[in-house]
């Protein structure tokens, strides 16, 4: 009697033709994908070493204010045909690279149609050149491009693209057909700035005449194939770590500048800083962006080579409460009751939490007559301090307060809206960072 194939044998057969079909279609926007450099990164990927995030930016729902200018937002979809180049700046490096592109918050899906990454003209943040020949295309399943579906992120294959530590990354994308909608994920708060410009200019190396603004928009992460010792702290928070008062194109927010300490240091050279904060965030109740709680797995606990964290994040939360003793007892609770959730989250994933305490704002807006608000300030710092629920304490507030009223930061390092810190201060706040807490 003929044996009948096993049902395994049936798919797996099966699974065979699909991946020859794959392979055999033809994009009309690229020639075929280099299948050998495809095969060697996949290959890597199944030996030593692992995945760690060295960039990553918050997705948020782009604000009518921010959105692209025109013609690349018309009435019904942004990027119509359109090339979108962004630099983006890498912690630690890797001779492997992959990206991550977020739908999280756009409308309808979003056809990416391709992708390339290559070098910046003289290694510069924020330029629209990259160097001529350092160009590569990025595929998605072998593919040129992918359509993210709504609310998604898509994760390209692995790309071998040799990058250099605290170095610039130029990534371009071309849409032919746009994305159907006029609510698009982007992070606002970049200050770096990006280029756009009409047509198919993936692998230009100038784009004459484009428009710029300082967002990123889709791009929510790079990530490069290193060492096993290598790991990422996400730093979770709002404007204070995004950069509000830091240099446009400069890096130089404070987790860019501790990322530029460990990398100084053999012992810590080989961790990477990631920025997950964001503009008006909020912990316990959407503003800018999901607040952290909700946010929380998305930015920090799926990360990849992720095993620190460093909350600092609060100040919107007790800026924007009520003023009455009552409100200030309340909003303390209830953010002792979310840093408890974050660290016992965190833990679980086995992610050491370490707790920041919040700056001044006396003069802001947030401060109130009654100061009120400031009692729930020192309220929440005391807890940090004192509970010993986190892994280890960060005295940001000790950093850049004035030590001759506590209540309001150093002049020196005060933006002049007496919330937001400059690039001195800035530093100030790294250099507070005990190196002792990022060694093995």
């Amino acid at each position: 009697m003929k044996r009948m194939p096993s049902l395994a044998s049936t798919v797996a057969a099966a699974l065979v033709t699909a991946g020859l079909a794959l392979n055999q279609t033809h994009s009309t926007h690229d020639t075929q994908p280099d299948r050998s450099s495809t095969a060697r990164s996949v290959s890597a990927t199944t030996s030593g070493g692992h995945w760690v995030d060295t960039w990553a930016s918050m997705p948020q729902l782009t604000e009518p204010g921010n959105m692209p200018p025109a013609p690349f937002t018309q009435a019904d979809r942004v990027f119509d045909d359109a090339t979108l180049r962004q630099t983006v700046h890498v912690a630690v490096g890797g001779q492997r690279v992959r990206l991550r592109f977020s739908n999280a918050f756009g409308g309808t899906d979003l056809p990416v149609t391709a992708v390339s990454v290559a070098r910046p003209a003289g290694g510069k943040a924020g330029v629209d050149a990259i160097v001529p020949g350092s160009d590569r295309r990025v595929t998605f399943g072998g593919q040129p491009g992918f359509d993210i579906p709504l609310g998604a992120q898509a994760v390209s294959d692995p790309l071998d693209f040799d990058v250099r530590p605290g170095t610039n990354l130029a990534v371009t994308l071309y849409l032919a057909r746009g994305q159907t909608s006029t609510s698009i994920t982007s992070h606002p708060g970049s200050r770096t700035t990006s280029y756009m410009l009409a047509g198919d200019h993936l692998n230009d190396a100038e784009l004459p005449g484009a428009a710029t603004v300082d967002h990123w928009y889709f791009l929510s992460g790079l990530e490069v194939w290193s060492k096993r010792h290598t790991s990422a702290t996400v730093v979770l928070g709002d404007s204070l770590s995004d950069g509000r008062g830091s240099a446009t194109n400069g890096n130089d927010r404070w987790p860019d500048q501790l990322q530029t300490r460990l990398r100084s240091r053999p012992d810590t050279a080989d961790i990477a800083v990631v920025n997950e904060a964001a503009g008006g965030n909020r912990v316990l109740h959407d503003g800018l962006g999901p607040n952290a709680l909700a946010r929380l797995d998305r930015d920090v606990l799926t990360r990849s080579g992720v095993n620190r964290l460093i909350v600092f994040e609060g100040v919107n939360d007790i800026g924007t409460a009520g003023t009455s003793k009552a409100d200030a007892q309340q909003i303390t609770a209830e953010l002792v009751g979310a840093y408890r959730q974050i660290i016992t989250r965190a833990h679980a994933q086995g992610i050491r939490v370490y707790g920041a305490t919040l700056t001044p704002f006396a003069g802001n807006v947030y401060d109130d007559p009654a100061a009120v608000h400031e009692s729930a300030r020192q309220a929440v710092n005391r807890w940090i301090r004192t509970s010993g629920r986190f892994d280890a304490v960060v005295d940001f507030d000790r950093a850049v307060g004035d030590p001759h009223d506590r209540r309001r930061l150093l002049p020196a390092y005060d933006t002049g809206d007496h919330l937001h810190l400059n690039p001195a201060g800035y530093k100030a706040l790294s250099d507070s960072v005990p190196a002792a807490l990022f060694r093995p």
